[in-house]
C-alpha cells in the first residue's frame, strides 16, 4: 500500500490535520462506533471474525479481474483518492480498483488494509467534482472503520440463513439485522458528510444524488424541485404510508436518494460544516476520551430533532419506544464499561 504524500489538490481546498471521524459522523452512527470501540477487545474480536471473509482472496480477485488505479491507469482517479486522503489526513492511501459494471456504485472493502472499488457505471455517470465527492465518501467509510464493523452483519446474515429452519431462531437474528441496517444507513449519511469535506462542493454532492435517482439528464431536473420531492416524501400520506416507507427501507443498505440530498443540504447549511472548515473539529488523538453516554444522548437528540422536523404521522407512533430504547442502550453500555473498568 503506497504511503501518502502531501500533494496539493488541483484547486484550493481546506485540509483538516488530525481530524477525527467523529467530526462528520451522524450522531446515530457515531454513538454506535464510540460504544463499540469502548468495549475492551471488541475491535480484536471483530478483526478475528472478519478473517472468516478472506481479505487476501478478495484483493487477489480484484487484482486479477479489474483495473488497479495508479499513475499509469485512471490517473485522474488516483489523484482524487490521494487528494481526499490528504484533506482528511488519512495516514495511508488505499488501493483503488475499477470494475467493469454498469451499476453506478462504489464500495470500501477489507479491514486490515481496506481498498476501494469503483464501478465503470459510476465513472460514466459522474463528472470530476461529483466523482470527487464519491471518493471522499468511500475514504470516510475507511476512516470511520465501517468496513470492519459491517463484518458483524455479514456474519449474522450467514447465521440467519443457517437458522432459518428453526421456528424462532431466525427471528432474533432478523431483529438484530434490522437494527444494524438502520445503523449502516446512518453510516452512509456520515460518509456523505466526509465526501463533502473532501470535495468542498455542495452542488456536486447534490448532483450525485440527483443522478443516482434520475440519470445524466440534469437539464431535465431541478435541485429545488428535488428538495421539494424530499419534503413530500417525508410528509406523505397517513400512518399507513409511514409504515409502508418503514417497510420499504428494511432491506435497503442506503437511504433513498431524496433523503440523502435533503440530509447533506441540511448539514451543510446547519453550521457544523462551516465550523469544521474553520478548523473547529474533534481530533483523533482525543478519540479515546470520547464518552459513550454523551454520544448516545447525542444520538437520541438527533432522532428527536428529526422527529420534530418530520411531518410523517407514523413517526409519532414509535417516538416513545425509540426514546426508551436509546435510554436503555445508554444504561447498558454504562454498566458494561463499569464492569470492564473494575
Amino acid at each position: 500500500m503506497p504511503e501518502m504524500t502531501e500533494n496539493t489538490p488541483d484547486r484550493a481546498r481546506t485540509r483538516f490535520p488530525g481530524i477525527s471521524s467523529r467530526a462528520y459522523e451522524h450522531p446515530a452512527d457515531r454513538s454506535a462506533l464510540v460504544a463499540l470501540r469502548s468495549l475492551s477487545g471488541f475491535d480484536v474480536v471483530l478483526r478475528k471474525l472478519s478473517g472468516l471473509v478472506n481479505e487476501r482472496s478478495l484483493r487477489l480477485m480484484f487484482l486479477g479481474g479489474t483495473v488497479r488505479v495508479g499513475d499509469d491507469q485512471f490517473h485522474h482517479l488516483n489523484d482524487m483518492v490521494r487528494d481526499a486522503c490528504y484533506i482528511l489526513d488519512m495516514p495511508e492511501v488505499p488501493e483503488v480498483y475499477v470494475r467493469q459494471d454498469p451499476t453506478p456504485n462504489a464500495m470500501a472493502l477489507g479491514s486490515d488494509h481496506p481498498f476501494i472499488v469503483v464501478n465503470t457505471g459510476l465513472l460514466d455517470l459522474l463528472d470530476d467534482e461529483e466523482l470527487r465527492f464519491v471518493i471522499g465518501h468511500e475514504v470516510g467509510h475507511i476512516l470511520s472503520g465501517h468496513a470492519v464493523y459491517q463484518t458483524m452483519m455479514q456474519i449474522l446474515l450467514q447465521l440467519g440463513s443457517r437458522l432459518a429452519w428453526l421456528p424462532l431462531g431466525n427471528i432474533g437474528i432478523a431483529a438484530i439485522i434490522i437494527g444494524l441496517r438502520e445503523w449502516f444507513r446512518k453510516a452512509e449519511l456520515s460518509s456523505d458528510r466526509a465526501g463533502l469535506l473532501a470535495g468542498q462542493d455542495l452542488d456536486a454532492a447534490k448532483r450525485v444524488n440527483m443522478k443516482l435517482a434520475g440519470g445524466t439528464r440534469l437539464h431535465e431536473m431541478s435541485s429545488e424541485a428535488f428538495l421539494q420531492q424530499a419534503r413530500e416524501y417525508d410528509a406523505a400520506g397517513d400512518v399507513r404510508d409511514g409504515l409502508l416507507k418503514f417497510l420499504n427501507l428494511l432491506g435497503q443498505s442506503h437511504p433513498f436518494a431524496v433523503i440523502r440530498f435533503a440530509e447533506i443540504d441540511r448539514w451543510a447549511r446547519g453550521g457544523e460544516y462551516e465550523r469544521i472548515l474553520a478548523g473547529d473539529y474533534p481530533r483523533r488523538d482525543d478519540d479515546g476520551g470520547a464518552s459513550v453516554t454523551d454520544e448516545i444522548k447525542n444520538a437520541a437528540k438527533s432522532y428527536r430533532d428529526s422527529w420534530e422536523r418530520t411531518a410523517d404521522p407514523f413517526v409519532g407512533k414509535v417516538r416513545d419506544m425509540a426514546d426508551a430504547a436509546a435510554n436503555a442502550a445508554g444504561g447498558l453500555f454504562d454498566r458494561i464499561n463499569r464492569r470492564n473498568g473494575s
